[in-house]
Parts: C-alpha cells; structure tokens; sequence
C-alpha cells in the first residue's frame, strides 16, 4: 500500500491527483513571480509522486525521489517555492539552515535531529486534521459537562422531564449566544506538576527521550483539584479535555510515520556555506563532515525517534544555496550524486518587482491597503507609484547588496512609515500615494546610499 498523498480537494485547492505539472505550476504563480525553470522541477517532482503512488507496491519501493538543487542568489524565492509546493501536496515540511549542523563529535546540532523535527511537525499536522473531524463532538460534550454544572442533575418526576429539557436547551441556547459567558462555576482542573527528569548519555539527550509516566503509570496518578472559573474559560478548558478524550495518538503517530516517509519535504537551506574542501584547520574543519553526516540521511536510512524507526528514502530533499563564493562542484562527489535536478533561479529585475507588488494573492501593496483599512484608512498606491518603488528597489540592490525581493519589504515600509504611525489620528481618511510621494520619500535612501556602508 503506497497511497499517502491526500487526494481529496483541501480547502479551495484542487484534488491533488488531478493535478497536473502545468496547473501545479499555475498554482504555484499565484504566490511566487517568476522563476518558472524551477516551478518546474518541483511540480515534475511532485507529479512524480503522485505516480508513484498508481505503481505495484514492489516497483514503488524502488522508485526515488530525484532531489532538487536550487541555486540562484538571496531573495529570489527559493523557500517560497518550497514551502508553497509543500502547502499545495499537505505534506510535512520543513526549512533547515545546513550551516547550523556540525559532525559527530563536535558540539551542535547532529543531522538526524531534521528527521526528528519533521516528525513532530508531521505528528501536529495530522493531530489538526483529527481535530477539525471531532471538534464538534467536543464542544457539545462539553456544552454538557457546563449545562449539568449550571442545571444539577435531578430525579423528576414523569411530567417534570419535558420541563427540565425546555429549560436545559433555553439554557443551551443562551450559553451558544454568550449571555452566561461571566457565570462562575466551578470545576475539576488536572495538576500538571509532575517531576521532570533529563537523562544524559552518549547518544545526546534528543533520543534519551524517555516518559516516565508512561513507563510507570500507577506511581505517578493525575490528581484533579477544584477551580472556580467563568463559563467562557471552562467551556475552553472543558472542550480541550473532551478533544484528547476523542483522540487516538497512536493513530495520529502511525499516519505521521507514513506521511513523512512517503510525503516528506526537507529544504536544506544555505547548503553552500558547507560546500568546499577541507584546509584541515580553522572554524570551518568539520564541513566536509558535515555533508558526509548528511549523505546518508539523504541516500536513504533508518534514523531513530521517539516514534519509531524513520526510513529517509523517500522523503523529497530540496536544497539551495547562492553559491556565490562556492560552487555546486565544491561539494563532495556522493552529495552531488543525490540532487540529480539542478536549477538556476535568476535574480529579480524592475519587471519582476512590478509583479510581485501587484500580483501575488496576498501581494504586499494588498498587505498594507488591508493593514490601514482596519483603522478606516484607505490606502491608494497608484500603478505609477508601484512602478517608481520598483525602480527605487533594484537601483538599492544594484548599488548595495542584492537581496532581492525582500529590499521591497524594506522600501516599503520607509514609505508608508509616515502614513503608519498617523493612521489612527488622520482625519482624512483617503491617502493617495504617487510617483511623487514615493519620490519624497525614498530620495534620501539613494542619497545616502554611498554613506550608509560606512555606518555600522
């Protein structure tokens, strides 16, 4: 059995087996400009994925993932692409900057703890998911934990129990509205102190992970004491309780395994800066380590967790780097072997900033006419004023250091600084901002461009 993609639609999004790399890539534009050489290498892997999933089990075992390397300076939407490709598939994801692991033997991160945390985030994604399926079981279990709090369970008579119902769903009704919300009542709260142990040990304190109280049950009971709180706080309280009632974690665990084994994402960001041979001395000695400690993980093994054995050999690695004193030769041969799909992503231009400003679903002129409008401000950025901070954003990138998509985010905020700040006392509430405001604002920038490299 190898089918673990969802292929239900997930929320507006299609059903991701009738997707093919061209819509994938369609979906991708709608949040990344630009950059299509590599939207299609991650929607090819993707759909490689999903057919997998059709083949006999026998095949599909012996069908591997073809790894992907980005390369392509910052701010050019490497991680964007990842991460919105992940969003698409639902599959467990997760960003790991290289440059913080270190080899077997120095201090730092070990390489296996990626798995580990892809674990947990897989374990949150499905226990969410679990939630969403009882979370209306949940609350009206605990409507009737508050309801017999307010209304005491009584012995009626037989014409009285037609009443106490009436009264109990009246009761119901105003607790749904909120009007018994400042009602207090008092119920039983479990202590959560409990001892807490840290087992050290030659294999690191990540997989000493041991739960004493569940390998001795009876000597720790939970004990309960009585609380007096508002309605509104029990109700939460009371309906978080009924939730872990309904939900089986060792479910949860089983279908997370699975999915991080056959759906998995990692995205070994800055994998440049472990690039490069050994000179046999200084702070950078262990790199080569470092990647030999990757190349396993990546090959495909076992790795250790608190729920059981991992097995990497079919999670999707993606990693991406600048490369701008490096080069993907500099890496050893074995890694460069795993990451057979290599894109150059370019760098981004007046064009592209254009795009980004306007396109994207939740683009940043979007962003800031949202945020002003919840203080009655109407924000206008006219087509000439995103074309003039366009402009202002590539020259900065020329003349600094490139970083670029995210120099709009700096630009941007410089010129509506002024506008932030007196919103909630403007008395007019329409702004209208131009070529000519964006020209007010960002002059001294450029001005002061040669200076401020001076400046620490």
């Amino acid at each position: 059995m190898v089918i673990y993609l969802p292929t239900q639609a997930v929320d507006d999004r299609p059903a991701l087996d009738e997707l093919t790399p061209r819509e994938i890539v369609r979906e991708l534009d709608k949040h990344v400009v630009g950059q299509h050489d590599a939207k299609r290498a991650v929607a090819v892997a993707l759909r490689n994925r999903i057919r997998r999933q059709k083949l006999p089990p026998e095949m599909a075992e012996e069908v591997m993932p073809k790894n992907i390397l980005m390369i392509g300076p910052t701010g050019v939407g490497k991680t964007e692409i990842a991460r919105r490709l992940a969003k698409l598939a639902n599959s467990p994801f997760l960003k790991v900057e290289a440059s913080k692991f270190t080899e077997v033997g120095y201090v730092g991160r070990d390489v296996d703890s990626m798995i580990r945390d892809l674990v947990e985030i897989a374990i949150d994604m499905v226990r969410e998911e679990k939630l969403d399926l009882i979370g209306e079981k949940a609350e009206a279990s605990a409507e009737d934990r508050i309801l017999d709090l307010l209304i005491p369970p009584q012995q009626p008579s037989a014409d009285g129990v037609e009443a106490l119902q009436k009264t109990r769903e009246k009761f119901r009704t105003q607790l749904r509205e909120g009007k018994l919300d400042d009602r207090v009542v008092e119920i039983d709260v479990r202590e959560r102190n409990f001892p807490s142990f840290e087992v050290i040990s030659n294999t690191g304190v990540e997989e000493m992970d041991v739960n004493i109280k569940d390998m001795l049950p009876g000597l720790f009971g939970q004990r309960t004491k009585k609380r007096k709180m508002r309605v509104a706080e029990a109700l939460d309280y009371l309906v978080q309780e009924e939730e872990q009632k309904l939900i089986d974690m060792d479910q949860i665990q089983r279908i997370a395994v699975d999915r991080v084994e056959q759906n998995g994402i990692i995205f070994l960001d800055e994998i440049d800066k472990i690039a490069g041979r050994e000179t046999g001395h200084g702070p950078d000695v262990s790199r080569e380590g470092v990647q030999r400690d990757i190349l396993p993980i990546v090959e495909g093994t076992t790795i250790n967790t608190r729920y059981g054995m991992i097995r990497t050999d079919h999670i999707l690695f993606m990693a991406a780097g600048a490369f701008h004193v490096s080069k993907p030769s500099d890496l050893i041969p074995e890694l460069q072997g795993r990451f057979p799909i290599r894109v150059e992503l370019k760098p981004l231009g007046v064009e592209d900033f254009i795009r980004i400003l306007k396109e994207p679903k939740n683009a940043l002129v979007k962003q800031y006419e949202a945020l002003l409008d919840t203080e009655g401000v109407k924000l206008q950025i006219t087509t000439d004023a995103v074309n003039e901070i366009a402009h202002f954003a590539a020259r900065v990138n020329e003349n600094a250091e490139n970083i670029g998509a995210r120099r709009l985010h700096t630009i941007m905020e410089k010129l509506l600084e002024e506008i932030s700040f007196e919103g909630p006392d403007l008395k007019k509430k329409n702004v209208k901002v131009d070529a000519d405001y964006v020209r007010k604002q960002l002059a001294d920038i450029v001005k002061d461009q040669d200076l401020s490299r001076y400046i620490l």
